[in-house]
Parts: C-alpha cells; structure tokens; sequence
C-alpha cells in the first residue's frame, strides 16, 4: 500500500496531526510543507487527498472540495449548526443567537436551536422568536432525559456541529445523544457559575451516516467573536427579511433609520419579531465601518 493515495475525511486534528477516515480506517497524518506556503491549512471536516506512508502512516497532500469553513473552532464542511442555549442558568442572549445564526446563514449552514434546560422554565416565548423566523427549534432536558430522539433524526449525512456558551449543557446533550462519548467536562465553582471543558480541539463521531461536532472547549462567542458577515450580505443572513428585501422606497436602504422601510415596516405590525430586528440593528452598527482589508 505504500505511496498509494486515497481519499478520505479529517476527523481529528490534534498537535500537529490529522486522523483521516477512509472506509473503515484512520490512518495518522502529517500535513504536506506545501499548505504553509499557499496559507491553507487542513481542518476537522476536509475531505482530503492522502498519500500513504511505509510505516503505514500518511500525508494529507490535497484538500478536495471545501464548501466553508470557520475559524475557531476550525472546523470545515459544516451542514448544520445546532445552536445550544438554556432558558436559564445562563440566561440566553438572543444577540450572540443571532449573530451565530447570520454567520451561519451567510455560509451556507442551516442553523438550528436547542433550547435546553426545560426544568428550569418555560422556553415556549424564546422558541417562538425563532419557528416564526423559519427555523427548527427542539427543546430538550438534560435533567429529566427528554426531547433527544427529535434531535437525532433532525441530523443530515454530512457534519452536524455543535456549539454553545459555558454552562448551558452542550456536552451534556452530546453525552444523551451518544451514549458512550462520556465527553469530559469540569465544573467551575458556584461563584463563577459556568463549566468548563477539559479540551480544546474538534473531533467527529459517527451516528449512523451522520457526523456530529463537539467543539470541544470553544463557546459559542468564540465563533462569534472570529467570523464577520460583510454589512451589504447582512440583510440576506435574516431569512424572515427576504421577502420583503427590494420593496424599500430607497434603493440600498440599510433598514436602521432610513423612512419607507419595507422591514421596519414589518417590524410595526409584528410580521418580523422585533428582538430579531434589534438585532439585526446593533450587527450592523457593529460593521458598517469596517472595511474589507481591515477584515
């Protein structure tokens, strides 16, 4: 099998190495010097060209086919984003919801919420915020093992990653999810009130002809914090807006302050929820004055 290559898939990337499936095995790999030098480097989730090794090892020489990718977690290839925030304990900050869900949004991944925590309170108004946007919403408890089955069938095929804030039972809900994973996680002391995962890299675990993400010890701020949507692609990264997007009395209304909004018009008689207005608001007010090679 030596200087054979196959093609497979990234499931692991650990200090330095890629753990590449390709039917039923994983060959460890190094990375070509090439990637350093055209500033690319291979992520969980790539679908890779390898090159087999005597000692049985490998080398990723070819990235195939890379449809998105974020920065941290670095993770590519992502289909779904599940979303995971708890009626309380934390509280969820619909900012840091939308803005995951513009980012996802403007790369082409289906975002989807989880809204974990039921005992603790009625998530029936957060829910609503997003089914009326055009989103699946699945509630679940970590506590009472409820709500599991229907997220495991929502999962596609491809990569179904996973991210959430410090606390609000994202591992928790891997663990229900995929008996066995045991994902490890340390709580903190009441006074910090949050946990915190022991690892920080990306790996995928096989369900069925599914491929579910831990993003292991990164929050859901860390993606926002590293991914940006352009100010001119943010409206298109608000699903509920796209109907009524070019029907503005001024063409390249920013939808903010300008009259004869068609949104904000939309917003007033309660079409578009208004906290995904605001949102959307203070995003953009975020970014209007970035320019591109400040990115």
């Amino acid at each position: 099998m030596q200087n054979e290559k196959l093609q497979g898939k990234i499931i692991k990337s650990l200090a330095g190495f890629y753990y590449v499936e390709v039917g039923n095995a994983i060959f460890e790999c190094k990375a070509r010097g090439n990637f350093r030098h055209s500033n690319e480097t291979p992520l969980t989730g790539d679908n890779v060209e390898i090159l087999l090794q005597k000692d049985g090892t490998g080398v990723v020489e070819k990235i195939i086919d890379r449809k998105n990718s974020l920065v941290r977690p670095p993770l590519a290839n992502v289909d779904r984003l599940y979303i995971v925030v708890s009626v309380a304990d934390p509280r969820p900050n619909l900012l840091v919801i939308d803005k995951l869900i513009a980012i996802a949004e403007d790369k082409g991944i289906e975002p989807v919420i989880i809204i974990n925590k039921t005992d603790l309170g009625n998530g029936q108004q957060l829910s609503e915020i997003y089914t009326s946007a055009g989103f699946e919403v699945y509630a679940v408890c970590c506590a009472e093992n409820q709500g599991f089955d229907a997220v495991k069938a929502s999962f596609c095929k491809g990569i179904n990653a996973f991210t959430g804030n410090s606390g609000v039972g994202k591992s928790s809900i891997l663990n229900h999810i995929l008996p066995g994973l045991d994902l490890p996680t340390a709580c903190t002391s009441e006074k910090l009130g949050r946990c915190k995962h022991t690892t920080r890299h990306t790996e995928l675990f096989k369900l069925n002809e599914a491929f579910i993400a831990d993003t292991a010890g990164f929050s859901s701020l860390d993606i926002a914090r590293c991914e940006d949507v352009n100010k001119q692609d943010l409206q298109y990264s608000f699903r509920e807006f796209s109907e009524h997007i070019g029907k503005c009395r001024f063409t390249g209304c920013a939808h903010v302050k300008d009259a004869g909004c068609a949104i904000k018009a939309r917003v007033e008689d309660g079409t578009i929820n208004k906290s995904r207005y605001e949102s959307y608001c203070s995003l953009y007010n975020d970014i209007k004055d970035i320019k591109e090679w400040e990115k």
